[in-house]
């Protein structure tokens, strides 16, 4: 992933690379001309023809004004007749020119800049300074490199503030309703952190107003279901048994799902990572063959000890024999407990029923989910049972899904974490 900073960085970088580059060819473009330079070292010659001796002057006063030039002008210096021989030099003697460099007036030898030049009555001089090389380059890169590094904390302060934002934002996507963008400065990002606080307070606002309907409408609806079944069992006679029958079914029926949406509505309070009210050690395998006991499910697999809630645990167990026992064609149920990698253990149900298409074993775990060409009429069969399963699973730290059995079936595995 490209982070921001980098990309806004960069660009800066990128920036100041250009300007070097477009300095450079500048003075290449509209520095002085060919020309123009022989122009200016001609008349230079012409001052220092005058300021030295004459070429036919003693050579001790030739030398005393070049030690005196070159004091002046802290450079080294040799000058040389027009034979080549040198006539004197001020410093370490340098080398000779050769008609090219005189011509241009630059010279390089011994990876040291020199200039060099011819008078007037034919001597050459020459004259190299110790200085820094390309001077002027160092000076733009550190210019460069000063804005280079005063642009990256910059950068790095504006798009951290956005990756604090794009964390909360995640964090209320995964369900964390109370998350919120700490707010500072003034600028448009602080606005933005101020409308996601808003928008935030208001999703949360509106989950648990949700939440607190459906779990107040379940409490409602247990009042008159109790008041029919009171009524329910006053009717006498035997021509009212099926009826009594009947009603007595679907009131049972009616008061297991308001349980579940209750167990529901509390799970979805949970937010990630919260610990459960009630954490204890529980004997999976032996809790399993408890609930197997009453729906004659056949039990194997090894002892483990989790930590977790037994209420919630009994439910996701009792929830899978029943759909195997409902979907499960009249075959018989198997469950199994198993040991995983350390830390983790996984619970299988498994039946020999028609089985579930692939594009559907990811959908039947959705609240109220209703297979296509599912008759209307429902024995408790479409409701939360497997959505509450996964939920009590992700809440002990594990996974619940469902897979083809091998040979015909099917089979829902749940992994399960919290094993000592």
């Amino acid at each position: 992933m490209r982070r921001l900073y980098l990309q806004v960085y960069l660009m800066v970088v990128a920036i100041l690379v250009l300007f070097t580059i477009l300095v450079a060819l500048g003075w290449n473009a509209f520095g002085p001309t060919r020309d123009e330079g022989r122009q200016f070292m001609s008349g230079v010659a012409a001052v220092l023809s005058r300021v030295l001796p004459p070429a036919d002057a003693p050579r001790t006063e030739v030398r005393a004004a070049l030690e005196q030039l070159a004091r002046d002008l802290d450079v080294e210096l040799t000058l040389r007749g027009a034979d080549g021989g040198v006539i004197a030099s001020a410093g370490p003697e340098l080398p000779a020119p050769d008609p090219d460099e005189l011509s241009s007036g630059h010279m390089h030898r011994r990876h040291r800049p020199m200039f060099a030049m011819q008078l007037p009555d034919g001597r050459s001089l020459v004259a190299h300074r110790e200085q820094e090389r390309f001077g002027w380059l160092f000076a733009i890169a550190a210019l460069a490199a000063a804005i280079a590094l005063g642009a990256y904390p910059v950068t790095r302060r504006i798009t951290r503030r956005l990756e604090r934002l794009r964390a909360q934002v995640e964090a209320l996507g995964s369900g964390t309703l109370s998350a919120r963008v700490e707010v500072r400065g003034a600028d448009e990002i602080a606005d933005l952190a101020k409308s996601f606080n808003r928008a935030a307070e208001r999703i949360e606002m509106l989950v648990a107003a949700q939440r607190g309907t459906l779990a107040s409408a379940s409490h409602e609806l247990r009042s008159p279901l109790a008041r029919i079944r009171v009524a329910i069992e006053l009717l006498g006679g035997e021509e009212g048994a099926d009826l009594r029958a009947r009603v007595a079914r679907d009131i049972a029926e009616l008061d297991d799902l308001i349980g579940e949406l209750l167990l529901a509505s509390r799970l979805e309070a949970l937010e990630p990572g919260q610990a459960l009210d009630r954490r204890e050690p529980i004997d999976l395998l032996g809790l399993a063959a408890e609930e197997a006991s009453a729906s004659a499910a056949s039990v194997d697999g090894e002892p483990v000890t989790l930590v977790g809630d037994r209420t919630l645990l009994r439910r996701l167990v009792r929830n899978l024999l029943e759909n195997a026992r409902r979907h499960g064609g009249g075959s018989a149920v198997e469950l199994s407990v198993a040991k995983l990698a350390p830390g983790r253990a996984r619970l299988s149900v498994s039946d020999r029923g028609p089985g579930v298409p692939e594009s559907e074993r990811e959908r039947i775990f959705a609240p109220f989910y209703r297979p296509a060409g599912a008759s209307e009429t429902r024995d408790g069969s479409f409701g939360l049972g497997l959505a509450l399963v996964r939920q009590i699973a992700r809440h002990h730290g594990g996974e619940a899904c469902c897979r083809a059995r091998e040979g015909g079936g099917t089979v829902f595995e749940v992994d399960l974490g919290g094993v000592p």
